[in-house]
């Protein structure tokens, strides 16, 4: 998932040098939430993780 944003993020930045504004703002829009979602579930794992036990990699 984090590979999927730092694709928009790239895209984002590709298009807004290109002058496509709203191309760029909504691949921007994309990779944030996808950034978000990925912390969120990152966070998520790290304390199941946890509650199970097992040590950290």
């Amino acid at each position: 998932m984090l590979s999927w944003a730092i694709t928009f993020l790239i895209i984002a930045i590709i298009a807004g040098l290109l002058g496509f504004t709203g191309i760029a703002g909504t691949a921007v829009g994309i990779a944030e939430l996808l950034f978000f979602v990925f912390i969120i579930l990152f966070i998520v794992a790290m304390i199941a993780r946890a509650v199970r036990g097992k040590p950290p990699v």
